[in-house]
């Protein structure tokens, strides 16, 4: 079984910054892409970023675009998610997920694991 344990989430003002940190664990013996996504109560959960593998190739959500980084340490089976210029609509709960598959996918049934979320609030 494969775990993740996201951390970094809080409450921040508008135009500030949190970094989050997802760190998997576990029997993990294949490559793998990461993916943020996030997710209001009652609503569906919206696709935010994902890396592939060597952290080379990347894909943004067109509302995060620009404000928004994703990275990984693989050294340390990690990834994170910088977030600057924060808006009050960036606040729901974000998750990270583990994808097996060798393509940057945007769709949340094609992630292999979750894990458990960290709220994001961003209010004066």
């Amino acid at each position: 079984q494969v775990q993740l344990v996201e951390s970094g989430g809080g409450l921040v003002q508008p135009g500030g910054s949190l970094r989050l940190s997802c760190a998997a664990s576990g029997r993990i013996f294949r490559t793998y892409a990461m993916g943020w996504f996030r997710q209001a109560s009652g609503k569906e959960r919206d696709f935010v970023a994902v890396v592939d593998w060597s952290g080379g190739s990347t894909l943004y959500a067109e509302s995060v675009k620009g404000r928004f980084t994703i990275s990984r340490d693989n050294a340390k089976n990690t990834v994170y998610l910088q977030m600057n210029n924060l808006k009050p609509e960036d606040t729901d709960v974000y998750y990270c997920a583990l994808d097996f598959g060798l393509e940057l996918r945007t769709e949340p049934s094609y992630y292999n694991y979750w894990g458990q979320g960290t709220q994001v609030t961003v209010s004066s």
